[in-house]
């Protein structure tokens, strides 16, 4: 029995062919959708049945974190590499044919261990977000530009783009790359006093209701943010992700003003974990996530800016960002991230009383 019959791994010639593969190794494994969710969240994997049943009959390639956990709750994560390559050699033959140049899925396994899938990247994502493809080893690739964005009759216009960009950037925008604070559009670069004199003084303390909230983005409402894992398991430790908000329990979420200041802690109340309050993450492959610590005084405070007409608040960090979803906006189980801050409704949170 090769390779390809014990793992259910098409040779990859279309997407359709690889969809099959995943049908066949479901079956094999004689798992059940409910019972694949339940292997999946044992193993710290976030796997819905819904999400799963749209995969396995859907048309589109599976993304690579939603891709790995079905493997690995399927008992093949010894082959996951070889998986991610099909899977990736596959989405940059799609590129190639919606770009018209040669090189389909017949990619070689050689390029497909060293090439990215050619999807431009998204200014508002941070780098190894939730929609960045997996490599070999399940980490996030850096996206590159698409080879048609490089075209002469296109020069003009991104020259254009780029001058424009520079103005803004000195114009509106603060700190260098050097470290410090991250360049913002003048529209989000608002001081303490501009934004107190746009949402009023009280606007952040009387509004925000007390004990336990549920914090609703308003680019997923019926979801909301709570404990839970990255989908692309690029950080072990539990982080604030986006999830039904009738599955957080037994987690609570309180928003804890600071004495003395216009700030709030974001708390975390959990009956085996304990108490941690959310810190945003400075280096390393956690990098902008959300993580809760047991010391709170070293966790980090939020600044609760009323987003006007929307009945929603924009939590702004320390260093000047924003509180964010990352991409795929409406997911379950996509994390939530400090970045650059944007008018985007994944910025804005309704704040809501547990309790109704």
């Amino acid at each position: 029995m090769d390779f390809q019959e014990k793992t259910g791994l098409p040779r990859a010639q279309d997407v359709s062919e690889f969809l099959e593969g995943l049908r066949q190794l479901k079956e094999a494994s004689g798992l059940t959708l409910r019972q694949l969710e339940e292997r999946a969240a044992a193993a710290g994997d976030y796997l819905p049945r819904s999400t799963l049943s749209s995969m396995l009959s859907g048309r589109r390639l599976p993304r690579p974190e939603l891709l790995a956990a079905f493997l690995r709750a399927c008992g093949h994560e010894q082959h996951l590499t070889a998986w991610l390559r099909t899977r990736d050699a596959l989405a940059r033959g799609e590129a190639d044919d919606a770009d018209g140049s040669p090189g389909g899925a017949g990619a070689s396994g050689a390029a497909a261990s060293s090439r990215d899938d050619g999807a431009p990247a998204d200014p508002s994502t941070p780098a190894g977000g939730a929609d960045a493809p997996a490599s070999a080893t399940g980490a996030p690739r850096i996206r590159r530009l698409p080879r048609h964005l490089l075209r002469p009759r296109l020069l003009v216009p991104l020259a254009v783009a780029v001058l424009l960009a520079a103005t803004a950037g000195v114009l509106g925008t603060r700190g260098d790359d050097s470290g410090g604070d991250k360049p913002r559009p003048r529209s989000a670069a608002l001081t303490d006093a501009a934004e107190d004199s746009s949402a009023g003084e009280t606007g952040a303390a009387t509004d925000v209701p007390r004990g336990a909230v549920r914090l609703r983005p308003l680019s997923a409402p019926r979801l909301c943010v709570t404990d839970g894992h990255v989908p692309d398991r690029r950080y072990d430790s539990q982080v604030a992700v986006q999830r039904p908000c009738d599955r957080t329990q037994p987690q609570t979420t309180e928003l804890t003003p600071e004495p003395g200041s216009k700030r709030h802690r974001i708390q975390w109340h959990h009956p085996e974990f304990g108490t941690g309050c959310l810190k945003v993450l400075g280096t390393g492959p956690g990098k902008d996530l959300l993580e809760p610590w047991d010391a709170c005084d070293r966790a980090d405070l939020f600044r609760l800016v009323p987003a006007r007409g929307k009945g929603a608040y924009v939590l702004r960090t320390e260093d000047g960002r924003c509180v964010g979803i990352a991409r795929p906006l409406t997911a379950e189980g996509t994390e939530a991230v400090a970045q650059r801050c944007t008018s985007g409704r994944h910025q804005m949170f309704r704040i809501e009383s547990a309790s109704e």
